[in-house]
């Protein structure tokens, strides 16, 4: 029966179509063919479900792999409401406070977590099939490179030893070459490369640029500054920030590495990372005295960062 109800919606969906010159009837039709939606299908669980590879018989091996890959997971939803907030013509107080909050909540999953990678696996089954890993390392995550560079003035990334020798117009490849975590792939003596740092500017180095270019005047600390000075000072908006500056560039990046600690330092194998990086002064924060909005906090919070 042809309710009102329905009529109407049957008025918008024709107008709605022919605002993209399309036929109603063809769509309407469509309809009849259509399979009924379910969760398998809308998820994708299938394919999901079969990303999960090994290349050991190791069974803690599958526990790495799915935690790896739902941190990805979790890194592109961080990426999804940063690139709101960055590419919004108009910002209101209220909705950056509220993606912050999302962002943050995004990270502070990803930091409690690592209960799953520091207790989840025994061992010695962790130092055996690890050797298979080798030169890949977590260091190669694409999207955390991308989070950082879309977070935070591209200074605040530069190693700390460099940041003097670096400004806004310095040209992006020089800066590049000056990012914090090259320390963990090039020898500074000599200037090499590790292979870990070289396929990972192959596959990534030309987008990398583009994205540093793109967010120069648009990353979040900026879009921070195009509010009004009253935003500014806000206390829960700067309550959200520094949220997310602490969890990111302290709280993660411990969890991270007193995960790594226990494994690589627990007697079973060489003590290096598996893409040879100096992984203690890559990840830790005193070392690199990585901030993203140091404005935020007070001199002895900046002095005594990481401790």
């Amino acid at each position: 029966m042809l309710t009102p109800e329905i009529k109407e919606k049957i008025d918008l969906l024709d107008e709605k179509f022919k605002n993209i010159n399309q036929k109603t009837a063809t769509h309407l039709e469509g309809l009849l063919w259509a399979k009924p939606i379910t969760y398998w299908d809308y998820i994708q669980t299938d394919a999901l479900l079969n990303l999960q590879i090994q290349r050991t018989t190791l069974p803690d091996e599958m526990v790495f792999v799915m935690y790896h890959q739902v941190n990805e997971l979790l890194f592109k939803m961080i990426l999804w409401e940063i690139e709101q907030v960055c590419h919004a013509t108009t910002l209101t107080r209220a909705f950056f406070t509220e993606k912050m909050r999302r962002i943050s909540r995004y990270f502070d999953m990803l930091t409690t977590s690592f209960d799953i990678m520091g207790d989840g696996m025994e061992v010695e089954q962790y130092m055996k099939f690890r050797n298979t890993l080798t030169p890949a390392s977590g260091f190669q995550s694409a999207q955390y490179r991308l989070i950082e560079f879309s977070s935070t003035d591209l200074i605040n990334l530069i190693d700390n030893r460099f940041r003097a020798t670096i400004d806004r117009n310095t040209p992006y490849e020089h800066a590049f070459e000056h990012l914090y975590w090259q320390a963990a792939g090039k020898d500074y003596q000599t200037g090499e490369k590790s292979y870990l740092i070289l396929e990972f500017e192959r596959k990534y180095k030309a987008e990398f640029l583009r994205h540093m270019e793109t967010y120069n005047t648009i990353n979040i600390w900026k879009k921070f500054k195009q509010l009004p000075e009253e935003d500014q000072k806000n206390p829960e908006l700067v309550a959200a920030m520094r949220h997310y500056d602490k969890t990111v560039n302290i709280t993660w990046v411990m969890g991270h590495f007193n995960a790594a600690k226990k494994y690589i330092e627990s007697g079973h194998g060489t003590g290096e990372a598996t893409g040879g990086s100096d992984w203690k002064k890559y990840m830790l924060p005193k070392y690199q005295k990585r901030i993203f909005f140091p404005e935020l906090w007070t001199k002895e919070e900046l002095d005594n960062w990481g401790e």
